[in-house]
């Protein structure tokens, strides 16, 4: 019986082609992509002057505005360290106590964790007066006033006064209040528009993916309904938004108003190089009573833990994305507590997610068992397939597919019974995909040569950028492909070969894969690599027990011949086959005979 375990000469060559155009591919536009990054950093500084003067423009608006007239006071707890600004009354400074911010310098976590600094945040209430002059409360200068775990700032405008109330609370919550008298004698306005521009710093280590993660988040509904955005705008003018926030990989800046914002909508924009990730900006209108703009509101200033998030009752525990449905369900209820309860032994993060993969390896293991035992059938009746190939070489594709189909049905091998591991892995893998970016337990924690599980590891740097591949290589990413590879091989042995010209060799496809997964694996987070370089080695060491140990070829061939000699009861999807297949060929019979009939 002949067989083959492996790859020939002709698919180790078209591999090989294969790889050096991917390559050639590549290495012809390196030097365009540096060119092109190189236009995009020369336009980004110009944006960066012409920000410069619009805020030298801004700070100008209100004569009063001196270097000397503006003042800072200072709030804090056990979780935030904040800062206020007497221009606009807005928050100036949010510092994250508990957490640290990549240094690219360092290379490591070592940096305070400024969520608003230097400016990154502009927000304010803006509305017209009785002559239609358009202001806004950034514009203001205000005088802050300290009271304990309070501060207190008013402005003048006009005889009319304007006090923003901020009362730090804990568990990352600052209470904002904003009371006006005498604003009705200025306006008759009866709503104020929020106008909020926000841009995130870059926090982490693997700046696309952190950028890919910042979006806006917002609930309405009475905080029953949660949607995000991720695109270039956000238009929300038919919903009463609870709350608006914009949120990274790890942490969140949202304003909750008690009142809702109405007629919401947003824009953003990536920002390529630099320190900060995206430009957001927000704008919604909040209800005045009389002309006066009297509301409440709470800033929140968080990081993406779950348990914190549902704390609040206020459907936070939304932002964190985790997948949709029964994908966000398994990640909630298995792998975050599964990781919890590993945690609690004391092993380090590396080897929580070893013990993780060996877990959920066990519970797939009796579905892995049927697919390498479908497997070993399928090697041993290839010679009947050769044969039924062979005979209807010539013939009709129609009937080559029912004598197949009936060889595989006389053997009790079930073809679809193949696809289920696939089916399964899926959800798994799309799971994990979500778990290992957002897990904020995972941050910072660092295996052996990657400091970050959530970032990749870039022990190997490059001198030049690859196209797709980045200035670096991952080792877990280098090493979880060598493993799918091997794992490829090993599994393909059985693998038809295309009997018609022009269709692809699916085997050669195959071992493609590994290699583009390279390329997806590179620049994702290290834990990911981790988890599949685990899972691929477990299931290569499964392969050869199952193969060596469990399953003997000899009473696999003397199964099979039972099964030949038992009647087989047709199964609704085979019967349905055959009556497709048949109808098919009555059709294909009909469509002969007219045209011979015309000839």
């Amino acid at each position: 019986m002949q067989q083959n375990n492996g790859i020939d000469k002709k698919q180790m060559i078209s591999f090989a082609v294969l790889c050096l155009v991917l390559f050639g591919f590549m290495f012809y536009f390196q030097n365009k992509q540096a060119k092109e990054a190189e236009l995009k950093a020369q336009e980004q500084k110009t944006e960066q002057a012409k920000n410069a003067v619009k805020q030298t423009q801004a700070t100008n608006i209100n004569p009063n505005v001196t270097p000397n007239a503006i003042q800072t006071a200072s709030l804090g707890n056990n979780e935030l360290k904040l800062e206020f600004s007497s221009l606009g009354g807005q928050v100036s400074k949010v510092e994250l106590l508990k957490y640290k911010a990549y240094n690219h310098k360092t290379d490591n976590a070592d940096q305070p964790l400024y969520l608003i600094t230097k400016n990154n945040s502009n927000y304010g209430f803006q509305f017209k007066d009785r002559t239609g002059k358009t202001v806004n409360t950034k514009d203001l200068v205000f005088s802050p006033t300290v009271n304990g775990n309070a501060v207190t700032l008013t402005a003048d405008y006009n005889g009319a006064v304007i006090q923003f109330i901020y009362t730090v609370l804990p568990k990352y919550t600052l209470d904002f209040k904003v009371r006006t008298q005498g604003l009705s004698k200025i306006t008759s306005d009866n709503k104020a528009d929020f106008i909020w521009d926000y841009n995130v710093r870059n926090l982490e280590k693997g700046r696309a993916q952190e950028q890919s993660h910042s979006e806006f988040s917002y609930a309405f509904n009475n905080y029953k309904d949660y949607d995000y955005d991720g695109r270039t705008t956000m238009e929300e003018e038919k919903e009463t938004l609870n709350w608006i926030g914009v949120k990274q990989q790890f942490f969140s800046s949202v304003i909750e108003a008690k009142n809702g914002f109405t007629q919401s909508k947003g824009n953003q924009e990536n920002v390529e190089e630099g320190e900060y990730l995206k430009k957001f900006n927000y704008e919604g209108f909040v209800q005045m009573t009389g002309s006066e703009l009297n509301q409440d509101f709470t800033w929140y200033f968080m990081p993406l833990d779950l348990p914190l998030l549902k704390s609040y009752d206020k459907n936070f525990d939304e932002i964190l994305p985790l997948g949709w449905s029964f994908i966000g369900a398994m990640n909630r209820y298995f792998f975050m507590w599964l990781y919890s309860i590993i945690a609690a032994w004391g092993l380090s993060a590396g080897w929580v997610i070893f013990v993780m993969t060996i877990i959920v390896k066990l519970i797939l293991s009796p579905i892995m068992y049927k697919q390498h035992k479908l497997s070993a059938m399928m090697k041993v009746i290839r010679p009947e397939i050769d044969e039924v190939n062979a005979k209807f070489k010539d013939a009709d594709p129609m009937k080559k597919q029912q004598a197949t189909m009936e060889v595989y049905r006389k053997a009790g091998v079930n073809q679809m019974a193949g696809c289920l591991p696939a089916l399964v892995q899926i959800p798994i893998f799309y799971a994990l995909f979500r778990f290992f970016p957002n897990f904020i337990d995972l941050r910072g924690q660092g295996f052996w040569f990657a400091k970050d599980l959530t970032a990749y590891d870039d022990l190997i740097k490059l001198p030049f950028k690859v196209p797709f591949l980045g200035d670096h290589l991952s080792i877990f990413a280098l090493a979880c492909t060598i493993v799918i590879l091997i794992y490829t091989v090993m599994t393909s042995g059985n693998m038809q070969q295309p009997q018609q010209e022009g269709m692809p060799n699916m085997k050669v496809l195959m071992y493609i894969f590994p290699i583009t997964f390279l390329f997806f694996l590179n620049t994702s987070a290290s834990g990911l690599s981790w988890y599949y370089f685990v899972s691929n080695a477990i299931n290569i060491l499964i392969i050869l027990v199952i193969k060596y140990v469990i399953l003997d070829e000899k009473i696999i061939h003397a199964q099979i011949q039972s099964n030949k000699e038992k009647p087989k009861a047709e199964g609704k999807f085979q019967k349905r086959m055959r009556e497709m297949m048949e109808k098919a060929q009555e059709q294909q019979k009909a469509q002969e005979q007219q045209r011979n009939k015309k000839k």
